[in-house]
């Protein structure tokens, strides 16, 4: 992402204007642009001309529109599987972004007050423009966050069992599947011996090589470790058939790079959400310790951990969190960037409150993005957890507090 332009004073309220640019960017601008928020952007219209001799003449005409929000949506189109090595890019996973709302510029083509949907698209500037209090310290943390040079996929990981595999990408904010391979492995049977089921191995190898070749960008210095996951002893067959071939092909990078990042991680599924296993591994934590997504992972699993043999240093729920963070016990905050996005304004504010509070206590915050397999663990556990420094009874807690607002309003009636 680039910064073009940036102004906003002390009260939250100003304009930043960006260029996305790959579909991380997509996701960082989804979780900028709030309801309310004034965004321009290029849009295309179709505009018809009658001519004076009646013929209608239908072009298509880039404008500039400003829209005031009223939605806005993430599309992630999911990889299609394929048992075609030769199938190219087209299961791709493709990120798109829209922005429902009214139009609030003058424009010869579009009038005022119209509803108009902006398709985002890469290289295409965006000015977002908050009121008041629109740019809290959550929104301008991801500002400064995404327009940081030399972001990209961090982690190839090939999560493969006998005859599927999927690879995928791994940056700071999201899990991109970018194809997948599905092949039938016939078992191995006395009447035909093991030709059969052989040669379906060398086909299904042969496949995960080609589409490693396309999928993982091995040669980029950024890659910090490319991954083999899966049950069983599919994991080491895969890596020897892909130093062997990389070997035939005299490709020394393709060799290189094997020996030097590859990561060979069991996992109890072959399926993509299987990552979250891959990710809190000590081979990976250990080699990817500074990066964001392997720091959730860890932070989770711990979370997880201390749920089952530490209850009172685990609590989560957005109350409960509160309250710990209201007695100063929250050693890690574990929130998830999806409480922020579908928050309305005082719950946003409430939730930046917390996180800002946090901080200024000397806590951790690891705000976990949605589009990774942790972030998804940590909402259907209410999108909010904490890990306390000392343990707290929720139970005695809670009675604390009711008989405090108790007192609160006794001593409100008694009062003249």
């Amino acid at each position: 992402m680039k910064l073009l332009g940036k102004s906003i004073d002390k009260h939250g309220a100003g304009h930043v204007s960006l260029r996305p640019e790959d579909d991380e960017d997509m996701w960082h601008l989804y979780n900028l642009i709030s309801e309310g928020d004034s965004v321009r952007a290029p849009a295309i219209r179709r505009v018809q001309k009658t001519s004076a001799t009646g013929s209608v003449d239908s072009q298509r005409v880039r404008v500039n529109l400003t829209l005031q929000v009223t939605r806005v949506e993430f599309f992630s189109v999911a990889a299609g599987a394929t048992n075609d090595s030769s199938a190219g890019d087209s299961n791709i996973d493709t990120a798109a972004l829209q922005i429902t709302g009214r139009v609030t510029n003058e424009n010869q083509h579009v009038k005022m007050g119209a509803f108009h949907t902006l398709d985002i698209e890469a290289n295409r500037d965006v000015r977002i423009e908050k009121a008041e209090g629109g740019w809290d310290s959550v929104a301008v943390s991801r500002v400064d966050e995404a327009v940081v040079p030399g972001r990209g996929a961090e982690v190839g990981a090939v999560v493969c069992g006998e005859g599927t595999a999927a690879f995928c990408l791994l940056s700071e904010h999201m899990t991109l599947v970018t194809h997948r391979i599905n092949m039938s492995i016939p078992r191995k049977a006395a009447s035909t011996g093991s030709s059969q089921h052989e040669k379906a191995l060398q086909r299904f190898y042969g496949a995960i090589f080609e589409a490693f070749l396309r999928h993982i960008p091995f040669a980029n210095v950024g890659l910090k470790a490319i991954v083999i996951a899966s049950p069983g002893w599919v994991r080491d067959s895969v890596y020897t058939h892909l130093l062997e071939q990389a070997s035939k092909k005299g490709d020394k990078v393709l060799q290189k790079s094997l020996k030097e990042k590859t990561i060979k991680v069991h996992i109890s599924s072959p399926h993509v959400h299987s990552l979250v296993e891959v990710l809190k591994s000590p081979e990976i934590t250990s080699q990817l310790k500074e990066t964001k997504f392997a720091r959730e992972g860890v932070v989770l699993d711990k979370f997880f951990r201390m749920l089952g043999t530490d209850e009172m240093r685990a609590w989560y729920g957005s109350d409960h969190v509160i309250l710990a963070a209201d007695r100063g016990a929250i050693g890690t905050l574990l929130i998830s960037d999806n409480l922020f996005r579908a928050a309305n304004p005082t719950e946003r504010k409430m939730y930046v409150a917390l996180v800002e509070a946090v901080q200024q206590k000397g806590a951790e915050v690891v705000i976990f993005s949605s589009m990774h397999e942790s972030g998804q663990q940590l909402n259907q556990l209410t999108g909010i957890a904490a890990i306390l420094t000392f343990p707290l009874d929720i139970e005695v807690v809670e009675a604390e507090e009711r008989e405090a607002k108790e007192a609160e309003a006794e001593l409100e009636v008694t009062s003249p």
